[in-house]
């Protein structure tokens, strides 16, 4: 595909490129054993659920070994499983079980930092002749005993630790139990590339890339400088530009050799996590195509909900693609709030319409597609350790990780016993069981975005075409497969009408209210208050 929103004839989309991927944050999607806790079996469970939604791949947040320090994103062991979800036989099953239901399984990688028990730091630390202490990022006190430098945690305070036994400190982006790896160590990298094999040999068919910007940092440990743009109420971090710590230019040869690993393996696919402005999430497909397949496009998150934000929000971003890079765009994810909570549940359902019909992939998140909202916990219910660090900010993010609603019982049929988060107080009317009765649900709309998308070659690969940014009116055209659909979103709460004398006639395929399926529309489209529809125009 092009990067001006045509599409590319030259060659059949991919998996990826045509699909919907699925997170699940694996501790709240489903327990089996009845700790409180979601596991592998629970997903194992539920994939013909899944299946019947009408996604194409599930991506799994962390699975690994870990103190849970950051609920697995502190990794003490790369090639195994935690006891709290399963073992390595129940991972098996779990693939082999999705391939056969014609889903693909995603992975999280997280290799820009490991856990403090990590057997690797554990000999780092051991002693500064340890042959893996260079495996981390080591340095000497400043002159006055503190930090070596300025850099700090995106977590709060200093992202040094001193280490009292060898008298360095340690760089950690995150929490001090998640020491940085050194990816300028040729071990470092052949180690992590060992990873990739061992899960790509057991049939993954990708990986997302955890914090995929910060891998390298400045080599000369510079000073990180202001950020003028800092203000009361930001995450502390922000105070400072991230110059030397994050984004550095040789953080590209490190992508490309971890595209080049998993491309010899054929039909994978590499998503990056990178929160960063639409020029450089461009840069991260790589000069030659050697990048991550799909850079995240967090823009959805943060924006303001406004045709005003949106549309040139989508059309930069087109614009920003290069050549042969492929879109994707996210809408929720286990570190931002929920869509419903950010938008209500009117314009949560005119935003999976956004989310599922602009080009490129879309990765939906668990729950969204009934209508999940954002939870508030109760501070003696908290986890995470973002707002234990960082407190009275809004930066934790327990409230869009609670457990998945499937139905109307004391647990919301996630579990037998009192889940690890509290369950949203709406779960009785918010769940999968009440909503596959509903004509017009939330879970309806979805797998009808869903199934539209599986029948229409245009939405799933087709071109895109701005058409209107008026008012409360967001429109725009996909094309291809011989047919083209118009995509119509009112994004407020009064009715609209909106004037097409220059496009043919049509048909209404689907409205985000679940009802007009079939209507004519000629010359004018009417629209309801928080309501979208996709109109199949004559040929």
């Amino acid at each position: 595909m092009a990067g001006d929103g045509t599409a590319d004839t030259q060659s059949a989309p991919l998996w990826w490129q045509a699909g919907v991927i699925y997170q699940v944050y694996p501790r709240s999607f489903q327990d089996t054993d009845g700790d409180g806790v979601g596991d592998l079996a629970g997903i194992l469970a539920r994939l013909d659920y899944l299946a019947e939604l009408g996604i194409d791949a599930v991506w799994i947040s962390p699975i690994y070994p870990s103190p849970m320090a950051d609920f697995g994103y502190d990794v003490a062991d790369h090639a195994a499983i935690h006891p709290l979800f399963g073992t390595l036989a129940d991972f098996d099953a779990l693939v082999a079980a999705a391939h056969e239901r014609g889903l693909r399984i995603i992975l999280d990688f997280v290799p820009n930092h490991t856990s403090d028990q990590h057997p690797w730091f554990v000999q780092s630390r051991a002693g500064r002749d340890n042959p893996r202490r260079d495996w981390y990022l080591w340095r000497d006190p400043a002159p006055d005993g503190g930090p070596p430098n300025n850099w700090l945690s995106e977590f709060g305070g200093s992202a040094w630790e001193f280490d009292a036994a060898t008298g360095q400190y340690y760089y950690h982006a995150f929490l001090k139990a998640q020491p940085d790896l050194n990816w300028r160590h040729p071990d470092v990298v052949a180690a992590m590339h060992a990873v990739l094999r061992f899960w790509l040999e057991r049939g993954v068919d990708g990986f997302r890339i955890d914090a995929l910007w910060h891998v390298i940092k400045d080599a000369r440990f510079r000073d990180n400088p202001p950020n003028p743009d800092f203000h009361a109420g930001m995450n502390p971090h922000a105070r400072l530009s991230q110059l030397y710590t994050g984004d550095r230019p040789e953080v590209m040869e490190v992508i490309a050799g971890l595209r080049a690993l998993v491309d010899s393996y054929g039909g994978r696919v590499l998503i990056g996590e990178a929160y960063l402005p639409l020029d450089r999430i461009a840069a991260y497909y790589g000069k030659n195509g050697d990048g991550v397949h799909l850079p995240f496009n967090f823009t959805l998150l943060s924006a303001p909900w406004t045709v005003a934000a949106l549309a040139p929000l989508i059309a930069a971003y087109e614009a920003a693609l290069p050549q042969g890079g492929w879109p994707n765009w996210v809408l929720s994810n286990h570190d931002r709030p929920r869509v419903a909570g950010r938008l209500g549940p009117d314009q949560a359902r005119v935003a999976a319409m956004l989310l599922l019909t602009l080009r490129g992939t879309p990765t939906l998140y668990y729950g969204d597609e009934i209508g999940m909202t954002q939870v508030a916990i109760p501070p003696e219910r908290v986890q995470d350790p973002f707002e234990k660090n960082v407190p009275g900010l809004g930066l934790g993010r327990d409230g869009a990780r609670t457990p998945m609603q499937w139905d109307d019982g004391p647990f919301a049929g996630f579990s037998t016993v009192e889940p690890w988060l509290p369950l949203a107080p709406d779960h009785c009317e918010v769940n999968v069981k009440v909503q596959q009765r509903e004509a017009g649900s939330m879970l309806t709309l979805t797998r009808a975005l869903l199934a539209l998308r599986r029948s229409h070659g245009a939405i799933a690969t087709g071109a895109w075409q701005p058409l209107a940014a008026t008012g409360d009116l967001l429109a725009y055209l996909r094309e291809g497969d011989g047919e083209r659909l118009l995509v119509a979103l009112n994004l407020g709460g009064e009715p609209l009408s909106a004037v097409l004398a220059q496009l043919p006639a049509g048909r209404i395929l689907l409205s985000t209210l679940c009802d007009r399926v079939g209507e004519r529309v000629d010359g004018a489209l009417d629209l309801r208050p928080d309501e979208g529809v996709v109109v199949a125009l004559a040929g």
